[in-house]
């Protein structure tokens, strides 16, 4: 199977301007000061060059209760030496496979013709589902790449925007609500993200540190989890082994809406599925907003930085290749502390902040010096998204869970007796502050499990399965991994029992149940 890409610069020993191949890329390098730089023409890249112009970080430290820095100002980013560019042959794309014979073209068929540097926008509203198969030439989605012949499907909801370099030709099945070519996109700046990023990594590996840890900020409906998803396949075509971070409870890419989680990325994401979730970390949040437990979410955020530091220290490959921490889009008042928080908590380097220039100022300004704070454009096709469509989603997303992308999955209903389940929540009920103990205040009963009585407002509701490991079912439940999740499908009072949609058969293991805000109701 022939090599993917490798997307850095190239050394200073080479000419002054020299072409970079990649699978469908032929970037123009050329040499600014002591640096060999992507050429752009947006007045967004000189933003860009600074994750190769500055020193690398030390990890953040803790003083008095304020950020400060140990500093090494002496060290340069080294280039790429010619060795470490790969010939043309070893990023051939792959060649064209043998058509599905199990798929059928149904639907009307449009061809687009796409020229160098443009991407074929689709997004699909309706009931119906839309299949793609790129004909000739070179194409990604998202940073994964097509291989020709092959036909993708995009099922109802989908958005997705098939780039490519060179130019390809895309054959079109099916009735998408949108499908247009457009010229007007942000991939070369994104590429030169990053460009920057693998230098970073180039010189962890020389010297025996850490590699980047990048936070991706900005409103909702910007385009984050697809920036991340697009760097984080770079990444691991250039044979790293990232981490993605996953801060938003409201659309989780990790697991199931209501969860934080994290998960080492070995291949690039499919691109109907998505990244393989294999052996995820994930906690319970209970809920879509983190506005609902701030404390717990801060809390959670420092307990996922601590287990992906102690990976870190044991596994120099994922310490090397860093982390992409995803972020929610809420960027005002306890949202931004929210973000200052993970921020420090996963000691990172450099922020990405999409489309909105206040919120990059704000972190300029109170982000320690070190971390390098980068403004990017939004793609043009991230649009916003109707509360209806974002519930559509989360829906999708536990009925996946359960049933697999494609409904290949067969889940277990049983029942089980009230009795044989002890079932909480994260947070105790708000109460007027004089109605408190003495000396307690309202951030104590965030984190504080509340017993929830079995009954039949718990309904369809999503519940977190966390395994004892023989201590107190109390201490620091809400902190621990999550091993899986069950739907309570139906409660009857007068047998006492309740029927359970469950991944997996009956028994349930040794555990305690952590009930969601969410609820899903299987329809279809």
């Amino acid at each position: 199977m022939p090599s993917l890409s490798c997307f850095s610069c190239i050394s200073l020993d080479w000419l002054a301007r020299f072409s970079l191949v990649g699978p469908g890329i032929r970037i123009p390098l050329q040499r600014e000061g002591n640096y060999t730089v992507l050429l752009c023409t947006t007045p967004i890249a000189p933003q860009i060059t600074c994750l190769l112009d500055q020193p690398h970080a030390e990890p953040w430290t803790q003083g008095d209760g304020k950020l400060s820095y140990c500093s090494n100002l002496n060290r340069q980013l080294p280039a790429l030496s010619a060795s470490q560019i790969m010939s043309s042959e070893d990023l051939s794309a792959p060649g064209p496979s043998a058509p599905d014979s199990s798929w059928s073209s149904t639907g009307p068929s449009t061809k687009f013709e796409l020229e160098r540097e443009t991407e074929l926008r689709l997004e699909v509203e309706g009931t119906d589902p839309v299949r793609v198969e790129l004909v000739s030439g070179l194409a990604e989605v998202f940073g994964t790449e097509l291989t020709r012949n092959k036909k993708y499907t995009f099922p109802p909801g989908s958005r997705a925007a098939i780039f490519t370099w060179h130019g390809c030709t895309v054959q079109l099945w099916g009735s998408p609500d949108m499908a247009y070519v457009s010229r007007d996109t942000p991939m070369l700046l994104y590429l030169n993200t990053q460009v920057g990023l693998e230098q970073m990594r180039v010189q962890a590996e020389r010297e025996g540190e850490r590699g980047p840890r990048v936070l991706v900020a900005g409103p909702s409906d910007v385009g984050k989890s697809t920036l991340c998803r697009l760097l984080l396949n770079y990444a691991v075509r250039r044979g790293r082994r990232p981490t993605l971070v996953e801060l938003d409870v409201g659309q989780g890419s990790v697991s199931v809406p209501g969860t934080m989680g994290a998960l080492c990325v070995e291949r690039p994401a499919d691109v109907e599925e998505g990244f393989s979730a294999q052996a995820p970390l994930v906690y319970h949040f209970g809920s879509t907003t983190p506005g609902t437990n701030i404390k717990l979410y801060n809390k959670l955020t420092s307990r996922l930085a601590h287990v992906f530091n102690l990976r870190c220290d044991s596994n120099r490959r994922a310490s090397v290749s860093g982390c992409l921490i995803n972020t929610c889009g809420w960027v005002k008042g306890s949202g931004y502390q929210a973000l200052i928080h993970a921020a420090s908590a996963f000691e990172v380097d450099v922020v990405l902040v999409l489309d909105q220039e206040r919120l990059y100022n704000d972190l300029l300004r109170d982000l320690p010096h070190f971390v390098r704070t980068l403004l990017l454009p939004k793609s043009g096709g991230a649009s916003e998204r109707s509360k209806e469509c974002r519930r559509e989603s989360r829906d999708q997303r536990v009925r996946e869970y359960f049933y697999g992308p494609r409904g290949s999955l067969y889940p277990h209903a049983f029942e089980i007796k009230f009795s044989e389940v002890r079932v909480y929540k994260v947070g105790a009920p708000t109460i007027p502050d004089s109605c408190l103990p003495l000396g307690m205040s309202q951030e104590d009963n965030q984190l504080k499990l509340v017993p929830v009585t079995p009954g039949r407002d718990m309904a369809h509701h999503l519940l977190s399965v966390v395994p004892l490991d023989g201590g107190s079912a109390e201490e620091g439940i809400e902190e621990r991994s999550v091993a899986g999740f069950i739907v309570i499908t139906g409660v009857d009072t007068e047998r006492q029992t309740l029927t359970l949609l469950s991944p997996a058969p009956r028994p349930l293991p040794k555990c305690v149940l952590l009930i969601m805000d969410i609820r899903f109701m299987d329809l279809k």
